[in-house]
């Protein structure tokens, strides 16, 4: 028996590397020219360029996508490892179904709140009453947005999941910490100010393009609920960019 692994590359972690790359570059390659991932049913073979002009054009893109596998393969990584934690979650979403995800989340946030409800009332424990109610409007954010996303996830569909799911599961991340915030000034230090200098550096260095940046500082003002909308706003970028990634992992390694 051969050696060799079922995609051809070889065995072991160079072979699975030597695949995954192979069938990026086709898929670039596919863009422009047709058949281009050596599919073993094809009878047609790959395609190859014959004149001078398709032979230049050819090899330019396909050192053009040797450029972008630079950075494409790193993220391709990022999205398996995303798509098999994801692959985790969605089985105990589908186990549990959307009322029973919701529910686990309201019940656990409800205990947490209960919790901290009853330790402000012995005398031991100096608890203030807004730290209570500051678990209590996190939970009730995490609440909903758990039930978003495991609703987006249960609608179907790479498209819904990649632009509803994975922003969701981001908010329920990122919502709470920051809604406890607002009512609690304690926790300002550790969450506000952060929040702030993370703003004030991303307007300078990232969104200076087309003076974004100037735009917001002219038009918003970071206070308030203001905090909850930035990270509202940057959840959902950072939910696309790991359903992109997964839908990447998908194009390399496609789930069994």
């Amino acid at each position: 028996m051969s050696t060799r692994s079922r995609s051809g590359g070889g065995g072991g972690l160079v072979g699975a590397v030597r695949a995954d790359v192979q069938r990026l570059h086709g898929a670039w390659m596919e863009i422009v020219f047709p058949r281009q991932r050596g599919r073993g049913h094809s009878v047609m073979g790959k395609w190859q360029p014959e004149s001078l002009p398709q032979k230049v054009a050819y090899h330019g893109w396909s050192a053009l996508g040797v450029v972008g596998l630079l950075l494409l393969y790193p993220l391709t990584v990022l999205g398996l490892a995303t798509r098999y934690y994801a692959a985790k979650l969605d089985s105990t979403r589908t186990r549990l179904g959307i009322v029973g995800v919701t529910g686990i989340a309201l019940l656990g946030w409800g205990l947490l709140t209960i919790a901290w409800g009853a330790m402000s009332y012995m005398e031991q424990v100096d608890i203030p009453l807004e730290a209570v109610l500051a678990v209590a409007a996190a939970s009730g954010v995490a609440t909903v947005a758990t039930a978003l996303a495991a609703s987006a996830t249960k609608v179907g569909g790479r498209g819904t999941t990649v632009v509803f799911a994975y922003p969701f599961a981001m908010t329920a991340l990122f919502l709470p910490p920051v809604v406890a915030a607002l009512v609690t000034p304690s926790l300002h230090p550790y969450i506000l100010d952060p929040s702030y200098e993370f703003a004030a550096w991303a307007l300078d260095n990232v969104l200076v393009v087309g003076g974004l940046n100037e735009f917001l500082r002219s038009n918003f003002t970071l206070e308030g609920a203001a905090y909850a909308g930035m990270w509202l706003g940057i959840s959902f970028p950072l939910g696309w960019f790991f359903g992109i990634v997964v839908a990447l992992a998908n194009l390399v390694r496609p789930s069994q």
